[in-house]
């Protein structure tokens, strides 16, 4: 697999940059395609509601198709200031290690900006989300998520959060356009899967990133920031392809992320692409090539 230069700007003298890729970032092969339905599905949602009200059937769902462009702008905008006013923003001073990981992130992305990072309160919960306003990107980190940062459990974990997030950013997942496009994302299963795909693909990124916190990532997901090291990887993965029955896949085809068995056999096996609908059919051991930490 292809290695690229680490950048060489800006980085912080405590926060060098790592060895380049292990591989380029992919977009899941499902995500287009999946994508270009849902927007064709929200065309013809929109022009139904512009014919009902037009027919002077005036009625609240279809009003709020029709305002949803408005909605989805003040919501935006709403939602960044609730960052730029609560949050505390990262900065080489203040949560800096976060900063020059999204400084990296950033410029290993190609990103023209870098996103503004902001912390804000956890209480108890682990969270991150990419979003933007205007010609605004952004990345947001629940304060817990800084719990597993330290030396004493393990940096890359968040190191691959952050990758992960900035990856929606440079896949273009947080664009007003395209979440203006995704209305149809509310349709059972059709807007589910789109989003996993989405979610696999700012996986790749995060993988792209900081390869070595792919592991930890999952054991944060699973067991939380104090107990991430007691997480067999290897045995999550492994469960994607025995975990049966119909409810299994039900779990799966209702979620909005992939399930952590299944994410975690496609951070393990960069051969395939996660799997959207159904389970991988056998696990598959990491190759000998791949040091991943104990």
């Amino acid at each position: 697999m292809a290695i690229l230069d680490s950048p060489t700007q800006h980085h912080h003298p405590h926060f060098p940059a790592p060895p380049g890729y292990r591989e380029h970032p992919r977009r899941h092969p499902w995500e287009i395609g999946l994508l270009v339905l849902v927007i064709v599905s929200s065309i013809v949602l929109y022009l139904i509601a512009f014919a009902v009200v037009l027919s002077g059937t005036v009625s609240l769902l279809w009003l709020s198709v029709l305002a949803n462009p408005l909605l989805l702008f003040l919501g935006r905008g709403l939602n960044y200031g609730q960052q730029r006013t609560n949050g505390v923003k990262m900065s080489p001073t203040q949560f800096p290690e976060g900063y020059w990981l999204v400084v990296e992130a950033a410029q290993r992305f190609g990103l023209s900006e870098v996103p503004d990072a902001y912390v804000v309160l956890g209480n108890g919960q682990i969270n991150a989300f990419a979003s933007g306003h205007g010609f605004r990107r952004y990345v947001t980190v629940y304060s817990d998520l800084f719990e597993i940062g330290g030396q004493a459990r393990d940096p890359e974990a968040l190191a691959f959060v952050i990758g992960h997030e900035v990856g929606h950013i440079a896949a273009g997942h947080t664009s007003y356009w395209r979440q203006l496009s995704q209305l149809a994302m509310k349709i059972p299963f059709l807007g589910q899967a789109l989003s996993r795909s989405m979610e696999y693909t700012a996986d790749n990124y995060g993988y792209a990133f900081r390869p070595d916190g792919a592991r930890r990532a999952i054991g944060v997901l699973s067991a939380g920031k104090y107990l991430l090291r007691w997480v067999d990887f290897d045995g999550m993965a492994d469960r994607a392809g025995t975990e049966t029955g119909f409810f299994v896949w039900l779990a799966n085809m209702l979620a909005s992320h992939p399930v952590n068995t299944w994410r975690a056999a496609a951070l393990r096996n960069r051969a395939v692409a996660g799997a959207l609908f159904f389970r991988p059919k056998q696990p598959v051991t990491a190759p000998a090539s791949a040091s991943w930490p104990r």
